[in-house]
């Protein structure tokens, strides 16, 4: 684990799974060390702990709970810098991934330039539909004109 996380590369999200329900994969002094490592975030399909110090170090941790034990000596990383699933979703490393409090989004490679394109795409169609419902414009007329709400 330590090794997994110490290899972490500026722009890097620390992506695991395979966890247990007895522990945490992911907590504040991994946070930590990662950011100093210019890690990104953190993404893992299990437990994180210290919640509230990861919250105040402003380091982005995505997980499916908290849970307060450490991992210690309970498990292991048997490899890193390899693919995995989660979800039902295929990560290889180098894959792109957005998230934010709402959830992580994966962008396989071949299609990283149609995403970003139409998620900007999006965000700029959104953001008329806003100014015209501040300006009086209903929403079903919003939708009617604009094709997003």
């Amino acid at each position: 684990m330590f090794e997994a996380l110490d290899d972490l590369k500026p722009g890097e999200i620390y992506v695991a799974s395979g966890a247990s329900p007895r522990y945490a994969l992911w907590g504040e002094l991994m946070s930590t060390r990662a950011k100093i490592l210019g890690a990104r975030g953190a993404l893992v399909d299990g437990f994180a702990r210290d919640t509230d110090g990861i919250k105040a170090l402003g380091f982005p941790c995505f997980c499916t709970g908290y849970y307060a034990q450490d991992q210690g000596v309970r498990g292991k990383v048997m490899d890193y810098r390899c693919g995995l699933e989660i979800g039902g979703v295929r990560i290889e490393p180098g894959t792109l991934l957005f998230g934010d409090k709402e959830g992580v989004l994966v962008i396989p490679r071949q299609a990283e330039e149609e995403v970003v394109r139409l998620a900007l795409e999006k965000v700029r169609g959104e953001k008329l539909v806003a100014k015209a419902i501040r300006e009086g414009m209903s929403a079903v007329d919003a939708y009617k004109t604009f094709g997003i709400m």
